[in-house]
């Protein structure tokens, strides 16, 4: 299968919550909103997510256990410097990871762990693991 886009979508019960979440700590654009399903864009069409109440029985709430959604952004210093002026609680503290990124996390209102980095230069331990370096 050669896939056009892949996007992730969670089920909740907190879609109005989400969406002023997304919106206001990490500046998702709202791209299509009916009320019990959204899509927020993160820059560029290709990084977005959906979030959905349930519509049918067959539809059950989705679990945020060990769910992280990965955004890589330009610089990860000034996130977490906006992401501290807005008294979040960070459950992972910016630090440097040898696998070749540096990183914090974040949690949305459904669970959901957020982790914000930027990549760097793996040790190299880790470089042997990337195929294209």
């Amino acid at each position: 299968m050669k896939a056009k886009e892949v996007s992730s979508a969670f089920t909740t019960n907190k879609v109005q919550e989400t969406k002023e979440f997304y919106q206001k700590y990490l500046g998702a654009n709202l791209t299509f909103d009916c009320g019990w399903y959204i899509n927020l864009e993160f820059g560029n069409e290709s990084a977005s997510i959906q979030f959905m109440s349930p519509q049918q029985s067959d539809h059950k709430l989705s679990n945020s256990a060990g769910l992280i959604y990965n955004f890589n952004v330009e610089n990860v210093d000034e996130e977490y410097e906006k992401i501290k002026e807005y008294n979040l609680p960070i459950i992972l503290d910016i630090e440097n990871h040898p696998w070749g990124d540096r990183g914090f996390c974040i949690q949305d209102p459904n669970g959901i762990s957020i982790y914000i980095y930027s990549e760097m230069e793996p040790s190299e331990e880790f470089k042997k693991n990337y195929k294209n370096l």
